[in-house]
């Protein structure tokens, strides 16, 4: 995973430089693993008010555009990534999912920092959905530290100290069915095996939809013989000339 990081941050120097500069370009990076799951994953900017280095004045209007050109397509699934310790109101990840997912069907909420709250208080109430309900629910998780994450700590220790953290909590041990990495990755892989099966059939009809429109076409320009070179050259000569107007 070191190295995937250190893949991602030479691509962003070279395409948005090394000043906070930022490029509509998306980073095309796979990952082949046994501990991974396959799926697409893409990593959207938070929205960026006030330009800082590089960035351009109208910041804020190109990430928000940005956001939304992925999270409109219906196909694709919302991970709306909030912290825990800031009032969940607030949160620009699931406004956003709203507008576009209304009915919450492909919307899943994940809190991070559950580590970092006031002494005294808790995530509880929206983990289990009754500060702001969504139908996929939300999963709680404690990611690296800035500190854990220059120290290069590696992943699976990062991984056993979250699966500690909410074991050993007075609070959380409750509902571990709702937090950690691990539960988020179950989900989601459960949340877009049914929503390819949802849309498979859609897709399906779409796609003999073209097949049908293609053939139709093709055949409007008429078939290649069992001729001889001379007649096909000629053939092939109208058929383009055909396609061409």
């Amino acid at each position: 995973m070191a190295d995937v990081r250190r893949e991602i941050e030479r691509e962003t120097e070279r395409l948005a430089g090394s000043n906070k500069g930022i490029m509509k370009a998306p980073i095309h990076l796979r990952i082949s693993s046994p501990d991974v799951l396959s799926l697409t994953l893409v990593d959207l900017p938070g929205l960026t008010k006030i330009p800082v280095g590089d960035q351009p004045s109208d910041i804020e209007t190109q990430t928000r555009s940005l956001v939304f050109e992925y999270i409109s397509k219906p196909n694709s699934i919302i991970l709306a990534i909030s912290p825990a310790n800031v009032d969940i109101v607030n949160s620009e990840s699931l406004k956003f999912a709203r507008e576009v997912d209304p009915k919450g069907s492909r919307t899943i909420g994940v809190v991070t920092k559950i580590d970092l709250m006031d002494r005294g208080t808790n995530s509880l109430d929206i983990l289990t959905g009754r500060v702001y309900p969504l139908r996929l629910g939300f999963v709680g998780v404690v990611n690296r530290s800035q500190e854990d994450t220059a120290g290069s700590k590696p992943i699976a220790d990062a991984l056993a100290h979250e699966a500690e953290f909410f074991r050993s909590h007075p609070v959380y041990r409750t509902i571990q069915q709702h937090c950690g990495t691990a539960t988020l990755a179950k989900l989601l892989n459960q949340v877009l095996m049914q929503h390819i099966r949802d849309h498979l059939p859609t897709i399906k009809t779409k796609i003999n939809a073209l097949i049908s429109q293609t053939e139709q076409e093709l055949a409007s320009y008429g078939r290649m013989g069992p001729a001889d070179a001379a007649s096909n050259a000629s053939r092939l000569l109208k058929m383009v000339t055909v396609f061409a107007s």
